[in-house]
């Protein structure tokens, strides 16, 4: 039971309850469950699942590899496309990928768990600490990677796998982006994000160097004059501002800060929380941080958000998620101004609002909720600190199919590139595009 404390308060459940709350939402599958479920799989030779996978997967092939006593066969076959594929099988929105387009799913409404299988076949591979690739014979080629993320973590294994010496530039202490700063703590425990840059890093020929920001720190002519190619996989650097009247007020928080913060934390009582929270947005940063304000003790926990359940970009799965968590979903409301005491947030003047020819109009009707603390998950935005020197589409890197940008020997790919899905999957994807294109770039 949460402490009764008004206002914004850390310990407010005891050490054990922390524990439990933070426990890993699906432990992995036990020998036998794996067998089980990857027998219900049909392995359709023209797979729906796979298509629906962002990094093509054989996805037929490693449950098949499962159910005939080869887990880390199957994991091998899994990190082939995926290197990322442990930490993807955690936080992967399977039920609107390939879960979604599995051949059970639209017959029973019932899809094989891929997602679990896969982390089955990952985990037990992983356990070995042993890699399952070789670098080919060296190159020579030197690239600079500028991102520790998924998009660049991606890029930099499968180009020292070629044979290449990758430098790895990272603006935070560690690498591992947002699997290590921004995913929910429950999603992926016991440090499972730093464990997987760990093994990515086991191949060798990878260095990492920390503290690095871009545009500060390293400049992009100084790269492209040391390094024979570059990578950006910068992420996304700015946070939407919620244009509402008093939004600088105390107590409006950054919800992918409070994130990487909360991930970070070696005692959760020592993070603060309020008992009232409120939550702007609809994605799954949103219902990120709602689960987890309640799983720190908070006893009110609402997501405000502008239009339609059917429109939240957080699949109707997580949206459940919340909701069994005592997390409320109010839809159809705009914050219009911040309600304060002073300097201090006390809560939200929001207009109720519809959708006429495509663009929300108020009502009419108003509310004011109060709340202590209030979380922004209404997404981040790019910066361009390249200073113009790449074309950018709405903020955002231009890039063709293979990654390239508009300057020669510059590729880019994950959330900083234009056209991105915004998921780790499809960062990893971009990451070993533009790897397989520097590769061919420079040994033609």
């Amino acid at each position: 039971m949460a402490a009764r404390v008004e206002g914004i308060a850390g310990n407010r459940l005891d050490r054990a309850q922390y524990a439990k709350n933070f426990a890993d939402l699906h432990p992995r599958l036990t020998g036998h469950e794996a067998l089980v479920e990857a027998d219900r799989c049909y392995f359709c030779y023209d797979a729906p699942c796979m298509a629906a996978c962002p990094t093509s997967i054989d996805i037929p092939l490693f449950i098949r590899q499962i159910s005939t006593g080869h887990p880390k066969n199957a994991a091998k076959t899994i990190f082939d496309q995926n290197i990322l594929g442990g930490m993807c099988a955690r936080v992967c929105p399977t039920e609107t990928l390939c879960e979604e387009a599995c051949v059970r799913e639209k017959a029973e409404g019932k899809p094989v768990k891929i997602g679990m299988l896969q982390r089955y076949a990952t985990d037990e591979l992983m356990a070995e600490k042993k890699h399952p690739f070789a670098r080919a014979n060296s190159t020579g080629k030197r690239i600079a990677v500028v991102g520790g993320g998924p998009a660049g973590l991606a890029c930099a294994h499968r180009l020292a796998m070629h044979g290449h010496e990758v430098t790895i530039f990272e603006a935070r202490n560690k690498a591992g982006g947002l699997n290590e700063f921004g995913i929910a703590a429950y999603k992926a425990v016991d440090d499972f994000a730093a464990r997987e840059v760990e093994f990515v890093l086991s191949i060798g020929g990878i260095a990492v160097q920390t503290g690095k920001v871009f545009g500060k720190d390293l400049q992009l002519k100084d790269l492209q004059r040391d390094f024979d190619a570059v990578f950006l996989g910068l992420g996304l650097q700015g946070v939407n501002a919620l244009g509402a009247e008093r939004e600088d007020a105390e107590g409006i928080e950054d919800a992918v800060k409070y994130i990487a913060e909360l991930r970070q934390a070696r005692d959760l009582g020592k993070l603060p929380v309020g008992r009232r929270v409120l939550v702007i947005g609809g994605g799954m940063t949103a219902i990120d941080i709602a689960i987890q304000s309640k799983l720190l003790g908070a006893e009110d926990v609402t997501i405000l958000y502008r239009r339609g359940a059917e429109h939240m970009k957080a699949s109707p799965y997580e949206q459940d998620l919340a909701q069994t968590k005592g997390v409320k979903i109010k839809h159809w409301l705009q914050p219009k101004r911040v309600l304060t005491n002073g300097r201090k947030a006390i809560g939200l003047g929001c207009d109720y609002v519809q959708e006429i020819d495509g663009k929300l109009e108020p009502t009419g009707e108003t509310i004011e909720i109060g709340a202590d603390m209030i979380f922004k998950a209404i997404g981040q935005t790019a910066i361009d600190v390249t200073g113009g020197a790449l074309a950018l589409s709405g903020g955002r890197i231009v890039v063709d199919a293979e990654k390239r940008t508009s300057v020669k020997g510059i590729w880019a790919g994950g959330d900083c590139a234009a056209g991105g899905q915004d998921l780790t999957v499809a960062a990893v994807d971009d990451g070993r595009r533009a790897a397989e294109s520097i590769h061919a770039h420079l040994i033609s």
